[in-house]
């Protein structure tokens, strides 16, 4: 009986099914977003009655019916997928390291850290005491290398510009785009800073992509002393949970 115990606690678990993980991603958005049910089931309904009422045009309603229920569901997907999204951006505004939770929604073919590379302004080690703190990420695409900055305008500039010198003598000739987050002038809000990346200009070539990433990441003594796992409340941003995949 031991064995069969000890069996069973060292199997992988299952990954959670199509309909488990909807529900997870609808409890998780309700918390932060109270109406979502509401906006699911008013577009469904929506849907169902657009398509019964074309089914009822050409005398058909009971087809238009059925074939509204698909619709219908998938309306409430739809829903679900962009109020998630929005509900998980409003759950990590204003933490610090929201920026590098960010960017978890960003597509293949990018090389990114949820922990900063530089730190400026922390009392200490414990997330409360990192309030007013500037920090910047890293993520290395085809557009080349972009820092993320995130905090108070005073002391970023300054942070991003030291990082910024530092990687044009480690990457010679890569470009290097400064990118403030945040909601003020010339900044880019959270759940815009994926798509702000992903538009840039590609310079690069997947093979120069990974040589970079690969001597970036090969440095050492560049990380500050920070807890690991800057990623707030593990709330990263995952748009293939949103999916429901």
């Amino acid at each position: 009986m031991a064995r069969k115990n000890a069996t069973q606690s060292d199997a992988p678990d299952k990954k959670p099914g199509r309909l488990a993980q909807i529900r997870q991603v609808y409890t998780a958005a309700r918390q932060v977003d109270p109406m979502i049910g509401w906006w699911m089931l008013i577009s469904a309904v929506v849907v169902l009655a657009v398509a019964a009422g074309v089914g009822l045009i050409f005398g058909r309603w009971v087809y238009g019916l059925i074939l509204g229920v698909p619709l219908a569901l998938l309306a409430a997907t739809l829903v679900l997928s962009r109020r998630a999204e929005r509900a998980a951006y409003r759950a990590i505004e204003g933490q610090p390291g929201a920026a590098g939770a960010a960017l978890g929604a960003l597509r293949r073919g990018w090389y990114f850290d949820q922990q900063p590379v530089a730190v400026e302004g922390a009392r200490g080690m414990r997330p409360d005491n990192m309030a007013g703190a500037a920090f910047v990420f890293r993520a290395v695409g085809r557009p080349g290398i972009v820092l993320i900055g995130e905090g108070p305008g005073g002391r970023l500039p300054r942070l991003l510009e030291a990082e910024r010198k530092k990687l044009t003598r480690v990457a010679p000739g890569v470009p290097v785009h400064l990118v403030q987050a945040g909601d003020g002038a010339d900044q880019v809000p959270l759940r815009k800073l994926s798509n702000k990346l992903t538009k840039m200009k590609p310079v690069l070539t997947k093979a120069e992509v990974s040589v970079v990433n690969k001597r970036l990441t090969s440095l050492g003594g560049m990380r500050p002393p920070v807890p690991a796992g800057m990623d707030p409340l593990k709330a990263r941003v995952d748009r293939r949970a949103m999916r429901g995949r």
